[in-house]
Protein backbone atom coordinates (compact mmCIF):
# COMPACT_ATOMS: atom_id res chain seq x y z
CA UNK A 1 0.00 0.00 0.00
CA UNK A 2 2.73 2.22 1.17
CA UNK A 3 4.28 2.26 -2.72
CA UNK A 4 0.74 2.74 -4.30
CA UNK A 5 0.46 6.21 -2.20
CA UNK A 6 4.15 7.09 -3.12
CA UNK A 7 3.10 6.48 -6.67
CA UNK A 8 0.28 8.41 -6.58
CA UNK A 9 2.39 11.52 -4.82
CA UNK A 10 4.71 11.44 -7.87
CA UNK A 11 2.07 11.92 -10.03
CA UNK A 12 0.59 14.61 -8.37
CA UNK A 13 4.14 16.22 -8.49
CA UNK A 14 4.35 15.44 -12.02
CA UNK A 15 1.41 17.10 -12.86
CA UNK A 16 2.10 20.00 -10.50
CA UNK A 17 5.35 20.70 -12.07
CA UNK A 18 3.89 20.24 -15.92
CA UNK A 19 1.36 23.02 -15.04
CA UNK A 20 4.16 25.48 -13.72
CA UNK A 21 6.19 24.90 -17.04
CA UNK A 22 3.30 25.72 -19.40
CA UNK A 23 2.55 28.81 -17.31
CA UNK A 24 5.91 30.01 -17.26
CA UNK A 25 6.45 28.66 -21.21
CA UNK A 26 2.95 30.63 -22.43
CA UNK A 27 4.03 34.17 -22.11
CA UNK A 28 7.18 33.65 -23.20
CA UNK A 29 6.00 32.16 -26.59
CA UNK A 30 2.95 34.40 -26.86
CA UNK A 31 5.42 37.33 -27.07
CA UNK A 32 8.26 35.90 -29.40
CA UNK A 33 5.64 35.07 -31.71
CA UNK A 34 4.25 38.62 -31.46
CA UNK A 35 7.59 39.99 -32.20
CA UNK A 36 7.82 37.38 -35.35
CA UNK A 37 5.07 39.02 -36.64
CA UNK A 38 6.02 42.86 -36.33
CA UNK A 39 9.32 41.57 -37.68
CA UNK A 40 7.77 40.20 -40.92
CA UNK A 41 5.32 42.86 -41.02
CA UNK A 42 8.01 45.43 -41.44
CA UNK A 43 9.99 42.92 -43.79
CA UNK A 44 7.34 42.30 -46.13
CA UNK A 45 6.76 46.06 -45.92
CA UNK A 46 10.41 46.93 -47.35
CA UNK A 47 11.81 48.23 -43.62
CA UNK A 48 14.33 47.29 -42.03
CA UNK A 49 13.84 46.14 -38.48
CA UNK A 50 16.38 47.96 -36.02
CA UNK A 51 16.71 48.55 -31.88
CA UNK A 52 13.18 46.74 -31.97
CA UNK A 53 11.48 49.23 -33.99
CA UNK A 54 10.79 48.85 -37.80
CA UNK A 55 12.76 52.33 -40.09
CA UNK A 56 9.67 52.53 -42.57
CA UNK A 57 6.14 52.93 -41.86
CA UNK A 58 4.31 49.94 -42.33
CA UNK A 59 0.65 49.15 -42.59
CA UNK A 60 -0.69 48.91 -38.48
CA UNK A 61 -3.28 46.31 -39.73
CA UNK A 62 -0.29 43.97 -39.85
CA UNK A 63 0.07 43.73 -35.94
CA UNK A 64 -3.31 43.00 -35.31
CA UNK A 65 -3.51 40.04 -37.26
CA UNK A 66 -6.28 40.92 -39.82
CA UNK A 67 -6.02 41.32 -43.28
CA UNK A 68 -6.08 44.05 -45.65
CA UNK A 69 -8.43 44.35 -48.21
CA UNK A 70 -7.25 47.30 -50.09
Amino acid sequence: MKEASGEANLTVVTIILIGVIVAIATPIISSMMSNTQERACCMDAGGQWVNGSCTTSYDPECNTGSTSTK
